[in-house]
């Protein structure tokens, strides 16, 4: 007879929450605090212990946010092409091929277009006056120089008067304006991977990158987990969180078995929305009142649960702990009955 493979499953009430804590806790701290260099991208990403932190905490953008964008194979394939592409991606402002100047006497911004950095970025100087269109449609044009003249505007108050404090705040949204490129997407560049070309570049928009037609909607791919989440949604966030996770410990090479990385995963995501791990999150959101108070904040939560009369029911870890009874995981979670002989 052939003999059924068993699976093996995870024992009855197994601490699996502990040991997961423990498991990448422990490599955790024998982390360095290195930071490793894209080649060709003038981009620390932060690894390491501060990346690790960084995803647990559920921060809102990474410290140094990166996106990867893959190309359709018509393009991939071509260096030229993919640099192209490279260059219609990323960002591009008016300071970078003109310069700025206010005039607060007579309240006017002046911008001087450069010749030479244009034509090495390949901005014409029609392309420059289309972009200041947004800020004034009467622009007086005086050989390289556009000048853009404040008026006053009609609100529901009353008149509203041009001032120099005004001229200054535009005038840095000049600076910042979009000449071409997406938005939140800088200093992109080229790179060989797996028999073709790809572009790395920092920020990320993930929408706005696909709005490209040369590039691969389905191979967009950024660290910012956040904006995953938006666009993707809470699966594809979770996914991310366990990528991210792995891709740290590998790059320190210290292996944590998967399933203890997919279990923090989905603690962040199971409610449908990405929660940190902290007094913010998670550990200020248990069910006992010690459990929330062994963890930062102890005061509050004591004071808050005797002022709202909160019971408790002992039904964690910690709280068993504190008040000395035995935790209910493990043997501590069975109880025998024995039928005594007369």
């Amino acid at each position: 007879m052939k003999s059924k493979k068993q699976s093996v499953g995870i024992t009855p009430y197994e601490a699996v929450g502990v040991v997961c804590a423990q498991s990448i806790g422990e490599p955790g701290t024998q982390m360095t605090m290195r930071t490793f260099h894209y080649a060709g991208v003038a981009e620390h990403v932060p690894t390491g212990l501060p990346r690790l932190i960084e995803i647990v905490d559920a921060k809102k953008e990474p410290k140094k946010p990166v996106i990867d964008i893959h190309l359709k194979k018509s393009y991939a394939k071509s260096r030229t092409e993919s640099e192209r592409v490279a260059k219609e991606v990323a960002s591009l402002f008016v300071e970078d091929v003109a310069d700025v100047a206010d005039d607060l006497e007579k309240l006017t911004i002046s911008v001087t277009y450069n010749e030479r950095d244009g034509k090495a970025q390949s901005i014409t100087f029609a392309t420059l006056k289309k972009a200041l269109q947004q800020f004034s449609e009467d622009l007086k044009i005086n050989g390289n120089e556009i000048t853009i003249k404040l008026t006053s505007k009609k609100t529901k108050t009353g008149e509203k008067k041009v001032t120099a404090k005004s001229v200054r705040k535009l005038s840095q949204k000049v600076r910042e304006a979009l000449v071409r490129g997406v938005p939140g997407v800088y200093k992109a560049v080229v790179l060989r991977g797996n028999d073709e070309y790809f572009i790395r570049a920092g920020g990320s928009n993930i929408v706005g990158a696909c709005e490209n037609p040369a590039v691969d909607p389905s191979r967009v791919y950024t660290n910012n987990i956040k904006e995953i989440e938006r666009v993707y949604g809470i699966e594809a966030a979770r996914n991310a969180i366990v990528k991210e996770i792995k891709d740290v410990m590998d790059m320190q090479r210290l292996y944590v078995d998967i399933r203890h990385i997919m279990l923090i995963a989905d603690a962040m995501t199971y409610c449908g929305s990405i929660k940190s791990i902290g007094r913010h999150g998670l550990s200020g959101e248990k069910i006992g009142v010690l459990g929330r108070a062994a963890f930062e904040e102890t005061i509050k939560h004591l004071i808050n649960a005797s002022a709202f009369a909160e019971e408790e029911s002992l039904v964690g870890v910690t709280e068993n702990i504190i008040v000395g009874q035995t935790v209910p995981v493990g043997t501590g979670k069975i109880k025998l009955v024995m039928k005594r002989k007369r």
